[in-house]
């Protein structure tokens, strides 16, 4: 067997989006399933993991001294416009897939803040996005997906039926279960290209949360930003749905599900680390508070502008300078509410500046064990890394949110404790137990699996 130290080509350092903890792994590039079977078998006491695009910001995707399985050869997409699905291997990207489709007149069923995830990934972390409290998780619209087990074996899983309990264990998972290589999920038909959308300004806090709670059935997109640097936690909410071909001018008709996105910029390889500190993060918010209208309705914006803004920045995660940064993420019950505000005050008094804190409202949960959403309160606040206190602070946010029966999202997290995964994760044993059968060799692994103790 060849040293861990022997280094190759293949060799990749690798981190999740928010560039930190960095760890080794060996790429394997499969062009199918059958290259991924061979790669099950042949697996060395470090285990192996799939990969997508690298976009958990943690330590999901990267397994040091472990075989990193890259599927993104695995892209082929289907669309059965009758059925109103699509079919698509492991490593399409949900930007490949709306390209594919939108044009003729569907919708994935859930994307999260960025496209350039993979359908593999998309199931692994069973995203979320900002219909959650219509549609739910993208996991909860997967008719069937083919699982690659521990044993090297190609296993067909279904929501219902003998399979059910193995499928959940795989949607939200984190890629441990074994290797997705395809999957068929229900589509959402559209006729435009183009959301209808209304943005409200709010002065604080209670306020945003009063018109969100207020308004959940309202419309089927719903999401809040919000200042964290304010003390009142003043915010935008913009709520939207997909246009109907009705709503758009006569010449806006002639191309109504032309989707054919581009990124604007890219952004430089080096930032210098405190670039993003109060002080400019400040700055940021008051401008970006102050463009937003005090109300405004049905306004028409493209599928880029409203759900993935950021997209529009090639590798935007630089600006946090080569420290990185991390995204803290939780959820709790309605009647914990008052937990958002606890968060955002803490993370102010530590001086952790975030331009990016978003708060969503999420509805019922799907049987997947390990899914992170459940009914209430989301919020996510990306900070720097490296911030003096920092690490205190978020322990001790760990602790509320633990008490109060909230959770941290796993595709976010880079630093919570194996007792506060235990805690907040009550159904652990019984999604440990399906894993096991999945997987007797122990063969799926990543840096979270371990430093979680999964």
């Amino acid at each position: 067997m060849e040293s861990p130290l022997s280094l190759t080509k293949d060799d990749r350092l690798l981190t999740g989006w928010g560039r930190t903890n960095p760890s080794l792994g060996r790429m394997h590039r499969c062009a199918d399933a059958a290259d991924v079977q061979r790669a099950v078998l042949a697996a060395g006491p470090r285990g192996v993991l799939a990969r997508g695009l690298g976009r958990s910001y943690g330590d999901a995707a990267q397994s040091g001294g472990g075989t990193i399985l890259d599927l993104q050869a695995l892209d082929g997409i289907t669309f059965d416009a009758a059925a109103g699905t699509v079919t698509a291997g492991a490593g399409a990207s949900l930007d490949a897939v709306m390209r594919a489709v939108v044009p003729q007149g569907a919708f994935v069923p859930v994307t999260p803040g960025t496209r350039m995830i993979t359908v593999g990934g998309a199931i692994g972390a069973d995203v979320h996005g900002k219909n959650h409290h219509v549609d739910g998780t993208f996991g909860a619209h997967v008719q069937r997906l083919t699982l690659v087990d521990g044993s090297g074996e190609l296993r067909e899983l279904t929501p219902d039926g003998p399979s059910a309990s193995q499928f959940w264990a795989t949607v939200g998972g984190m890629g441990l279960t074994g290797a997705v290589v395809e999957a068929t999920f229900d589509m959402i038909p559209v006729t435009s290209s183009l959301m209808s959308v209304d943005t409200r300004r709010v002065r604080d806090l209670d306020e945003a949360m009063a018109h969100m709670a207020a308004d959940d059935a309202q419309h089927r997109y719903t999401v809040a930003w919000i200042d964290s640097v304010s003390a009142s936690g003043r915010g935008i909410i913009t709520s939207g749905d997909h246009a109907p071909v009705e709503q758009l001018s006569a010449q806006q008709r002639e191309s109504a599900l032309a989707f054919a996105p581009k990124a604007l910029a890219t952004a430089p390889p080096v930032f210098p680390s405190g670039l993003l500190n109060t002080l400019t993060i400040r700055a940021f918010n008051e401008a970006w508070f102050r463009r937003a209208p005090k109300e405004r309705v049905d306004e028409l914006q493209s599928i880029g502008a409203f759900f993935h803004p950021l997209d529009g920045v090639q590798e935007w995660n630089r600006v946090y300078g080569p420290r990185g940064f991390l995204q803290y993420q939780f959820v709790v019950p309605d009647a914990a509410g008052h937990v958002v505000r606890t968060a955002l005050d803490r993370l102010r008094s530590t001086g952790a500046p975030s331009f990016l804190t978003v708060l969503k409202r999420f509805g019922p949960a799907n049987p997947a064990p390990l899914s992170f959403p459940q009914p209430g309160w989301t919020l996510a606040a990306d900070v720097p890394a490296g911030i003096d206190g920092l690490g205190a602070a978020l322990d001790e946010l760990d602790e509320l949110v633990s008490s109060v029966g909230g959770r941290l999202y796993l595709a976010k997290d880079s630093r919570q404790s194996p007792q506060m995964f235990a805690r907040t994760h009550p159904r652990l044993h019984e999604w440990q137990q399906v894993r096991d059968a999945l997987d007797p060799r122990g063969v799926f692994t990543s840096d979270l699996a371990r430093r979680l103790s999964i």
